[in-house]
């Protein structure tokens, strides 16, 4: 009798099952075995002292518990998400009415501001350090412009809208590990200040290695490089945690506006807040047009019927090229996010923003390959009921990531009028010039010893400096200006030159006599 044979299509079949089975089963070691992990970690506080020496309280194992927790269900939904790749045929422009032009929203009177005010609370993202600009400490105490912080601006911002709309708009900062005690001490100057204060941190999260997916620390204390603050989708756990938003809704308190702290134009505007308060929305992002610097930003799509934000950590690698197109996705997201308190309450308390898309960030640690894995906050915006983007001008988008972008705003194209960053009216263009300085202005103090005075820069289009290049007072800078010194030489731009439209190279220096 002849032995029976399996059809291909029933072989391609059993080995399909098989292979869900594999991964079910290796799903599940991975799961047992990071909860193992976890459990060892929280263990460890009992038998552990922190770095002063003290011993650790009831407290801090309980809050090291919730992040632990927390980091737990980020790490399911990591594997829940692992391998799944957004459908590019389903990515559409955002139809009309999800994104409004900000030209077309009403003006509010300044007798109405101070209504709207009051439903407010103002959230800065304060968990950055300034190391990629050379500095030590949180990044909002980088000096940015006439000797003030980034945090001082801020405060000068909230406490002018106060005062002038007798309103009563407290301040929030979502700091970190590695900014929380440094902004404590920071935030004494300002004790004499009529401005409510709070800060609350975000979560501490261990990072994992690439090959097992098991936490990097063996306990409690581990290396600094062992973790990390999981990016700024954390702050609506982070925010419920801290007791914060609670406290917000029972003072009557409806509305949050978050943004990055290094963001100078992400200012307060009622005529946005209005908006929301007008069309019932739950969430509002304002997205600004894309340019060629802005390539790699999140954009804003439609999704499926509704808006979602697009990384291009996301995106295939076949279509990143298409992703940076500024034909198709004509915008990006500034993080600048407006949201209801009440509806962030309720989709934590039902778990609805456990689905929120996870952001692989890799890293390498002491020569080991690792992961953090990371939310961004307007991703939580396709979970609200109802969502929009507000185009607004490009002076709402004015981040400070670099000495280059410290080098604009501390030029003569911008003033400063209560706490908030002014274009020049003298300047023809709406745009900033683009800068790119070389790598020997790469940290604060270097930058700040190649300049006796910051150039005017009002006729500006395009700088490129690179090399050993310094300037001298009173120089001007116009139309396109490139400046390079060859390796070994160096360029002194004399006290007062003008620049127009020139090219500087090889060796130039003017000595004493």
């Amino acid at each position: 009798m002849a032995t029976p044979t399996a059809s291909p299509s029933s072989l391609a079949a059993s080995d399909g099952a098989a292979q869900r089975e594999f991964h079910k089963a290796s799903k599940k070691s991975i799961t047992q075995a990071v909860e193992n992990a976890v459990n060892n970690l929280i263990e460890s506080v009992d038998s552990h002292k922190s770095e002063d020496g003290k011993v650790y309280s009831a407290q801090d194992k309980v809050n090291f518990a919730k992040d632990l927790k927390d980091f737990t269900g980020v790490f399911n939904a990591f594997l829940k998400q692992r391998g799944q790749v957004i459908d590019w045929n389903l990515i559409k422009p955002p139809p009309k009415g999800m994104i409004v032009p900000y030209a077309e929203l009403p003006t509010v009177p300044d007798a109405e501001k101070g209504s709207y005010l009051d439903k407010l609370v103002v959230l800065k993202l304060n968990g950055g350090l300034g190391t990629t600009m050379g500095c030590v400490g949180p990044k909002s105490a980088i000096e940015v412009h006439s000797k003030y912080t980034f945090l001082d601006l801020t405060v000068q911002q909230i406490e002018y809208l106060n005062k002038k709309h007798n309103a009563n708009v407290p301040l929030v900062l979502m700091n970190s590990f590695n900014t929380h005690k440094m902004t404590q001490k920071i935030l004494r100057k300002y004790q004499n200040h009529k401005l409510q204060i709070e800060t609350f941190n975000q979560s501490r999260y261990p990072r994992i290695f690439r090959e097992t997916l098991l936490p990097l620390p063996d306990d409690i204390n581990g290396t600094l490089e062992d973790w990390y603050p999981p990016g700024h989708g954390d702050v609506f756990p982070a925010l419920i945690n801290s007791g914060l938003l609670d406290k917000f809704l029972a003072e009557g308190k409806e509305y949050i506006f978050i943004s990055n702290v290094d963001n100078l134009g992400a200012t307060v505007d009622v005529n946005i807040l209005k908006h929301m308060v007008e069309t019932n929305n739950e969430f509002i992002m304002e997205v600004t047009d894309k340019t060629r610097a802005d390539i790699k930003g999140g954009t804003l799509i439609d999704y499926e019927g509704k808006p979602k934000l697009l990384e291009i950590a996301q995106v295939p690698e076949n279509k990143v090229d298409e992703f940076k197109s500024i034909k198709k996705f004509k915008i990006f997201n500034t993080n600048n996010l407006w949201i209801r308190l009440d509806a962030i309450k309720r989709l934590i308390d039902s778990k609805v923003l456990e689905d929120m898309d996870i952001i692989q960030n890799q890293k390498s640690v002491n020569g080991a390959s690792v992961i953090q894995l990371e939310r961004a906050a307007g991703a939580a915006m396709q979970y609200f009921q109802q969502a929009q983007g507000v185009n607004v001008p490009r002076s709402r988008f004015l981040p400070v990531k670099s000495c280059s972008d410290l080098f604009v705003v501390q030029s003569n194209l911008y003033s400063l009028s209560n706490g908030s960053l002014v274009m020049n009216p003298a300047r023809q263009f709406t745009t900033v010039p683009f800068v790119k300085l070389g790598e020997h202005f790469n940290k604060v103090d270097q930058y700040k010893k190649r300049f006796k005075g910051i150039p005017d820069m009002l006729e500006l289009d395009h700088l490129t400096v690179s090399g050993d290049v310094t300037f001298g007072a009173g120089v001007a800078l116009a139309g396109t200006v490139i400046i390079v010194a060859n390796h070994g030489s160096r360029i002194d731009i004399p006290d007062g030159a003008v620049l127009e439209n020139k090219v500087v190279s090889g060796n130039l220096r003017i000595l004493d006599h």
